[in-house]
């Protein structure tokens, strides 16, 4: 038992000197609000904040990903979201 209560007390002698157990700071999500979805024959365009935006756009360090009928993948600060309309009447096909 003596060595039990010795080795609780030993530091990791690879882990670097002040790295602690705490977390590493996450940046917040950017509040982003999908308003409608366009989808064309040639084009797709989502309205993200009141702004149209298209895929591969990047405004705010976010990055559109890909646009479909029903919902908008993104990310944010190299985080994948999907943003989703209320209401599909929304959607409209060109």
């Amino acid at each position: 038992m003596v060595f039990a209560s010795q080795a609780s007390g030993l530091q990791d002698p690879t882990r670097p000197p002040d790295s602690g157990d705490t977390p590493a700071k996450v940046a917040p999500m950017t509040s982003l609000a999908l308003e409608s979805i366009l989808v064309g024959s040639k084009r797709r365009v989502a309205v993200i904040n009141g702004q149209p935006r298209a895929e591969g756009q990047i405004f705010d360090g976010v990055r559109v990903r890909r646009i479909h009928r029903n919902r908008v993948e993104v990310l944010d600060d190299g985080r994948l979201r999907v943003l989703y309309l209320d209401r599909l009447p929304q959607v409209r096909d060109n």
